[in-house]
């Protein structure tokens, strides 16, 4: 990096503000590693990933701000301060009790709330379930999985009224709240909503793929083929699978 940093034009005109939607990028394609279960790529991305840590903490040393050793000092700090368990005499006989710890640590640390850690910029979805998680942890939860699934189906029923008004500001909001409901059930049955609904991209994505080479093979043209015919050739993929 000091060699790029100093020799390569394109190195040397980065910025913090630059590199950004690159590690954005990059981040999506570890996630996307993860999810693919792709040992080869999660190698190369982690490696992506880290090259972006080291340009970012050259940045700083050229600033006089920190280097790359106060980025791993910082870190490793916070790991032994929010471990207590770990390297003091607290005590944390289960994951939850190591959770609940972590945010009052947080908050002892100056947080404001047990939500700031959360990113304004997550997607929808897995920042709706960082906040449920976060607000788990000072007993904002239901007790039992049936709870949560009663609210469900009020949220649902609640934007079907809303669709049969025509409201249509009430429409979102109510389907923002069985989405919001939903994630809350996924939590409850041991399931990741963000890895169930890209995993499930992907299978629509691959099957509907196959309707496509299908139809190519036989020469004809989405558009002039009828959705029963569509749909018998996304059936034919699901036996594939």
């Amino acid at each position: 990096m000091d060699e790029l940093r100093e020799q390569c034009p394109w190195d040397k005109k980065q910025t913090i503000q630059t590199l950004r939607p690159l590690t954005i990028e990059e981040t999506y394609e570890l996630a996307d590693a993860i999810t693919d279960e792709d040992w080869d790529g999660l190698k190369e991305e982690l490696g992506d990933l880290l090259l972006h840590i080291v340009f970012y903490s050259r940045i700083g040393s050229e600033k006089g701000i920190f280097t790359l050793d106060d980025v791993i000092e910082t870190v490793c700090n916070k790991l032994v301060a929010r471990h207590p368990h770990i390297y003091s005499n607290v005590v944390a006989e289960d994951e939850e009790q190591v959770k609940q710890n972590w945010e009052q640590i947080k908050l002892n640390e100056g947080k404001k709330s047990i939500l700031g850690g959360v990113p304004q910029s997550l997607p929808a979805v897995v920042k709706a379930l960082r906040l449920q998680e976060k607000t788990k942890q000072v007993g904002f939860e239901w007790d039992t999985v049936d709870q949560v699934k009663e609210k469900v189906d009020e949220e649902i029923n609640e934007l079907y009224e809303a669709v049969g008004e025509g409201n249509e500001q009430k429409i979102e909001e109510e389907f923002g709240d069985v989405l919001f409901a939903l994630v809350n059930y996924a939590r409850f049955v041991k399931v990741d909503p963000e890895l169930a609904l890209e995993r499930t991209n992907k299978k629509f994505i691959r099957r509907f793929q196959h309707i496509e080479k299908i139809a190519a093979e036989q020469n004809k043209a989405l558009l002039d083929m009828t959705l029963e015919e569509m749909d018998a050739l996304w059936n034919k993929a699901k036996e594939l699978e």
